[in-house]
């Protein structure tokens, strides 16, 4: 009778409300925590009930519990009798995986033996929910495969922030397979919202990589943004035995040559921005030997510094891409030696897509196996 009475009061709060007895199972969460919480259990404890990612089977005896926040802000209230209010930090499991998330909890006793918690910031959650949830939208904006027109491709996505302003693309028209890269400027929500804008607007029926660039700024100068907002650009089309490649103010392409060398595609125009009123971007052609790899990357890859100032630099790529056999070698060589030089911290999006040309699927798994 007296849960049912607590429910009954609690159920329609607009806070996130959870009710814990005294040997700390939580009983009872109203709909605006389950809201915040969507895997909260039933009835159980309070591990299970905020979705903490540590074993929730050993809530209470586990190593983790001495220094759980909101265990500690219960058993204060407790032991106290009297209002607690704590900071707590909990790491929390979501259909997107794992985050950390931030928020105050009001203890209060409601009298026989059951402690309320409120949640005063919930909007703080609600905004850490919102940006898993575009984190996960924006993942599923990226290239799906591996394969594109006779070409095998990999690459590698790593934001800075919970959502990124850079943008990678793959995709084929015909015998032909395109490469787009895009860096939108800033970094986070907007940069994430302007990276989805260029998603939608690049024209992927266009032949020509520079008319691409030239619709996509196109559209982008209807937005209206002020001068502060921009996209650099790098996008290629692959066809039997050449590239056609456009730039708009972005990191030049590169190809190594199986025969030796490396060629850099020097080729550009200004950034997709509003700070021309009729922009022209250029296209030229260069021919490929089967088992070159082609490579785009974002200024976060050459700009990463490490805890010495230093920018791990062109050189350093290219120097990467000279000992990788396959495109996939390279990219997963350049993320262990971007990690390794910059500590695992990144102040910037790190994009980078590569291709083995003209390798048929047989002999790409070859080269990856030899």
């Amino acid at each position: 009778m007296i849960e049912k009475f607590y429910r009954r009061m609690i159920d329609g709060l607009p806070s996130a409300v959870i009710v814990a007895d005294g040997n700390l199972k939580a009983v009872f969460a109203n709909e605006k925590f389950r809201q915040l919480f969507p895997s909260a259990k039933r009835r159980g404890s309070l591990g299970s009930f905020f979705c903490c990612a540590e074993d929730t089977a050993r809530c209470g005896s586990s190593g983790c519990s001495r220094d759980c926040t909101a265990r500690e802000a219960f058993e204060d209230c407790i032991y106290s009798g009297t209002d607690v209010q704590r900071r707590v930090y909990l790491k929390v499991k979501t259909a997107e995986g794992t985050r950390d998330v931030s928020f105050s909890l009001d203890v209060k006793p409601l009298g026989d033996n059951m402690y309320m918690g409120v949640i005063d910031d919930a909007y703080e959650l609600e905004i850490a929910r919102e940006l898993a949830t575009a984190k996960n939208i924006q993942q599923r904006l990226l290239p799906a495969g591996n394969w594109a027109a006779g070409h095998s491709y990999s690459y590698m996505y790593i934001p800075c922030r919970e959502i990124g302003g850079d943008l990678p693309d793959v995709y084929s028209i015909g015998d032909s397979a395109f490469g787009m890269i895009a860096d939108v400027s800033g970094k986070g929500i907007s940069a994430g919202m302007l990276s989805a804008f260029v998603k939608a607007a690049y024209d992927k029926t266009e032949f020509s990589p520079a008319q691409a660039i030239r619709s996509l700024c196109l559209k982008f100068n209807e937005l209206n943004l002020d001068e502060r907002h921009y996209v650099t650009v790098a996008a290629v089309r692959i066809d039997g035995d050449s590239i056609t490649y456009s730039m708009a103010g972005h990191n030049v392409p590169i190809l190594f040559k199986t025969a030796g060398g490396i060629t850099r595609m020097t080729l550009n125009s200004p950034p997709v921005s509003n700070w021309f009123e009729n922009p022209t971007y250029f296209e030229d052609t260069l021919a490929y030997s089967r088992g070159d790899i082609l490579v785009l990357l974002t200024d976060g890859v050459t700009e990463s510094r490490n805890s010495r100032g230093e920018m791990f630099g062109s050189e350093r790529a290219i120097k990467t891409l000279s000992v990788s056999r396959t495109a996939d070698e390279f990219i997963k060589n350049l993320q262990r030696n971007l990690k390794e030089f910059c500590g695992g911290k990144f102040d910037d999006d790190i994009t980078a897509i590569a291709f083995d040309l003209g390798q048929d699927k047989l002999n790409s798994a070859k080269r990856r196996g030899a």
